[in-house]
């Protein structure tokens, strides 16, 4: 540390609370130096040649001179390999037991003394030297996974017998796809959503304010990859939660003498299993697979897909309701309020501020007369402060992170010294998940997970926990190396769980800054706090494409930034972008400008206004979109290839996206412009504010004023959308001639836990006029819904 950091720790955090973090920095340092001892000498290990193989079910196993690989092909075409004697569990991504293995699929004889496995959907090969090939039933390349190495501690003779140096092996991964492959996902990543030539760190971390395009790694890091190429699309998940690296370099066609140099990525992880999951198809497949194996996307309540205002810094009760009043007022609709740490008392989790909050259950009472719920902040870390009921509970119940000598961890957050629950173990979840019931007593209808990386303030350093901290993991046991990065995923799972207990009939409200695969289980994420300027507009739909590839399909990011005083013209063009995406939230930190649309001028106010009226207008869609991810995987918001993810062009279109089948739309990106070129997908496409007809695939450049921005419905599509007086109305928007099209509507059964059913319909033209009919078991009826037919 130097006296700059020094400094900007006491400015950032207070003069005490920057002390603080510099004191809880040099004790961690001391705490990891004595917990983790050198690594010391390493051997490097590879699997050498193949010696015998064993059948079984889907697969079998494959024995190297030094090592053994597992191999499974599950019934739907998923693979599982795995190194050393790992297996699919335990894990944190996935939802339960591994699927079943196909039973058609086995393990046999291949040419120079290799092995493969013949299934319906995908053939795997394994060569004499360990590598891993997946092809295509008609035998095209999908992935070649080479032969792993490996680095081992070497015992070291002067420590007594058995002894090791710390740690486990680290290992390395490189694999190649095809010459043309595009890769996307790693979790929320800035700089996406095609991910370039570059390396990209698997670790959670909070970057200490704003971040843009060219930061990495964000909050919430993965080790998925969404690979698409003209032999087909895949998903690879290497399901390790060390801390790691990817480096990825996309291939070139006819490079060096006309040959092919294919795509790499190259896996380099610090400890833990070498095991690997594959899921390939179309990209609507292969979602529907990773959904199969990591859990169904959790449900969101229906008032969380309006519009929700947050702010850090509110202050108090009154100026809660002003804002609350300034909507009202105006005219425009209003779903949530959230309350950051500024209501809590001396920043406690789970308090109250009573001064500023004199009453806030009738407060949210209040509110929630007007249609307008309250949302909560929480964060993990609790103050330690013997007299803290919160801190006193965690202690009996034995809940918070310790060092390796049995030690409470201790770290800096906003109410200065804090502890860690330990959400790896199960009582401690059950523990943690029980003090919401504090936060439903306060009347609020949802949470929000934030600080939970997990965050430590240091001035230098990482600003998480001790990487010796000792945690729980379902009972083996082990370090913070191993849970850093589960750790947001398992207090999301506690908060989950805690809510559905307590108030089993409501579907919980829950999104979380951090998280790791499976996080959709039991809620969404935003961007964290994205900073305010054109690259962090850009950056907030790069993060939402690339969490929904990997498997998070409810996301937003903080509209108009995070920190900062945004422009008119950027807030109103973030504003525009937000209402077209799941989680359409405002919010800013304490010191930053204000972010209601009427701060910014009448012309912006009547601008956002229109915004605001088209995303209730579509409700019904965005509640049809919400069923959908629940029930397939599908993200809402999706990459314009991602019905043609042959069109090499479109797998290069990063700045507009596909809102569920029927909807395509072109955000105002770049600061001044007023026109802008778009991208369409084969198939015909209407303008929505012009009724003007394009065909794709192809470019075209449409207007784009400050009022809005190019939305395009695909012809013959069926939306449903909001009539007067709430009523449910399809809007179809004419197909081709001699072209059929459809949509599918699933009706709003409310917030509980009612089943929902899928209701299809078909579009055609028919004389000149569009006929719409209800697609059922025994044929075609009538619709029996009010049509409003566009594009004719």
């Amino acid at each position: 540390m130097n006296g700059r950091e020094l400094v900007r720790s006491i400015k950032v955090f207070g003069s005490a609370q920057g002390l603080r973090a510099v004191r809880s920095a040099w004790r961690r340092r001391r705490t990891d130096a004595w917990g983790l001892p050198p690594r010391g000498a390493e051997r490097a290990r590879v699997p050498g040649l193949a010696v015998e193989a064993e059948a079984a079910p889907g697969g079998g196993t494959v024995r190297f001179a030094r090592s053994s690989l597992r191999i499974c092909v599950s019934s739907g075409g998923t693979v599982f390999w795995a190194w050393d004697g790992a297996g699919p569990l335990p894990s944190y991504a996935l939802a339960g037991e591994a699927p079943d293995a196909d039973p058609r699929a086995s393990l046999e004889p291949d040419t120079d003394g290799g092995w493969r496995i013949v299934s319906e959907r995908v053939t795997v090969t394994v060569s004499r030297h360990g590598a891993v090939e997946l092809r295509t039933p008609g035998g095209v390349l999908l992935r070649r996974d080479l032969p792993p190495r490996w680095w081992e501690p070497i015992a070291d003779p002067d420590a007594g017998s058995g002894a090791v140096a710390a740690g486990t092996a680290r290992w390395v991964q490189r694999s190649e796809v095809p010459a043309d492959a595009r890769f996307f996902g790693l979790g929320g990543r800035s700089a996406g959503p095609r991910l370039r030539d570059g390396s990209y760190r698997l670790w959670n971390t909070d970057p200490k304010g704003g971040f843009g395009p060219g930061d990495d790694p964000l909050y919430l890091t993965m080790p998925v990859q969404f690979v698409v190429s003209d032999a087909g699309t895949h998903l690879a998940f290497h399901d390790n939660s060390w801390d790691g690296r990817v480096t990825l370099a996309e291939g070139e066609e006819g490079a060096g003498s006309g040959h092919d140099r294919p795509g790499t990525s190259e896996v380099r992880m610090t400890g833990g299993p070498l095991r690997c999951w594959v899921v390939v198809g179309t990209p609507a497949r292969v979602l529907h697979g990773w959904a199969a194996l990591t859990g169904a996307p959790a449900l969101p309540p229906s008032w969380a897909l309006g519009p929700q205002h947050a702010r850090w810094g509110f202050g108090s009760a009154r100026e809660v309701r002003r804002v609350v009043a300034g909507y009202r007022e105006r005219g425009l609709p209003l779903s949530a309020v959230h309350l950051d740490i500024d209501h809590y008392d001396g920043h406690r989790v789970f308090t109250v501020d009573r001064e500023r909050f004199p009453d806030l259950p009738g407060l949210a009472e209040e509110l929630r007369e007007q249609g307008v719920r309250l949302v909560s902040i929480v964060d993990p870390a609790v103050k330690a402060e013997p007299g803290d009921p919160v801190y006193d509970g965690g202690s009996a119940a034995d809940a918070f992170v310790k060092d390796a000598r049995g030690q409470e961890v201790r770290g800096v957050v906003w109410p200065g010294e804090c502890a860690y629950p330990d959400f790896t173990d199960p009582a401690v979840r059950e523990w943690w998940g029980g003090l919401y019931e504090e936060r439903l007593r306060q009347g609020f209808a949802g949470v929000w997970h934030d600080m939970n990386e997990p965050v430590s303030f240091v001035p230098f350093g990482d600003p998480t926990l001790p990487r010796s901290a000792r945690h729980v993991l379902e009972g083996a046991g082990g370090d913070h190396r191993e849970a850093h990065n589960v750790y947001g995923l398992a207090m999301a799972r506690a908060g989950y769980e805690g809510l559905r207990r307590l108030r089993p009939d409501e579907r919980p409200f829950l999104f979380s800054r951090s998280g790791w695969a499976g996080m959709q289980r039991y809620g969404g994420t935003w961007s964290g706090d994205v900073s305010t300027g054109w690259p962090g507009l850009r950056a907030s739909l790069s993060l939402v494409l690339g969490l929904g590839l990997c498997g998070v399909p409810y996301s937003g990011p903080d509209v108009g930034g995070f920190d900062g005083s945004p422009s008119p013209e950027l807030f109103l063009r973030w504003y525009q972008l937000g209402a077209w995406l799941p989680l359409f939230r405002t919010h800013a930190a304490i010191d930053a400008g204000r972010r209601e649309p009427w701060e910014f001028g009448p012309e912006v106010l009547e601008h956002a206004r229109v915004a605001l009226a088209e995303r209730e207008r579509l409700r019904p869609y965005f509640t049809t979109l919400a069923r959908l991810a629940r029930m397939t995987g599908a993200p809402y918001v999706r990459p314009v290839w991602w019905g043609t993810p042959e069109d090499r062009a479109l797998r290069d279109c990063e700045d507009a996206f596909l809102l569920g089948d029927a909807l395509l739309v072109a955000p105002v990106l770049t600061r001044g412009a007023d026109r802008r070129a778009v991208r369409l997908p084969r198939g015909r496409w209407y303008d929505t504010a012009t009724g003007r007809a394009y065909e794709g695939p192809g470019q075209v450049l449409l207007d784009a004023p400050l009022s809005r921005v190019p939305v395009l419905a695909r012809a013959g599509a069926v939306l449903p959308v909001r009539g007067e007086g709430d009523e449910l109305v399809l809007e179809v928007w004419a197909p081709a001639a001699g072209r059929t099209g459809g949509g599918l509507v699933v009706r709003d059964t409310g917030d509980g836990w009612e089943p929902a059913t899928i209701e299809r319909y078909q579009s055609r033209l028919v004389d000149g006029r569009v006929v719409v009919e209800r697609v059922t078991d025994d044929g075609m009826e009538e619709v029996g819904l009010p049509v409003r037919v566009r594009g004719l």
